[in-house]
């Protein structure tokens, strides 16, 4: 069985089991999350899609972690300007367990 989810402006598809690390999400390590923006959900060739959600279906997530991605560079630049500019950036992610999906 898996499921097609929408969390953080992104969407993910998740079966149980399955460790994945999406936005950030305001929760403590250990504490299980529902996540019932659910899209679509299929087992075998049954398939079950949402306008825009499939209605009752919950996706149960326990949170394993709080992080941050590694650091990306970003560099402006303008030729023949003497116009250059460095920045960094790290985005925050929570990595979350897929318990169960339940449509």
């Amino acid at each position: 069985m898996y499921a097609v989810i929408k969390t953080g402006g992104k969407q993910y598809r998740v079966a149980p089991g399955q460790k994945l690390k999406i936005e950030q999400i305001p929760a403590d390590i250990g504490q299980e999350i529902s996540l019932d923006q659910v899209l679509s959900v299929g087992e075998g060739e049954q398939i079950k899609v949402g306008t825009p959600f499939v209605d009752g279906a919950v996706v149960k997530a326990t949170v394993l972690a709080q992080g941050r991605h590694p650091k990306i560079t970003v560099f402006k630049m303008r030729r023949r300007k003497n116009y250059r500019r460095t920045q960094g950036h790290r985005q925050n992610f929570t990595e979350v367990r897929i318990e169960a999906i339940s449509a």
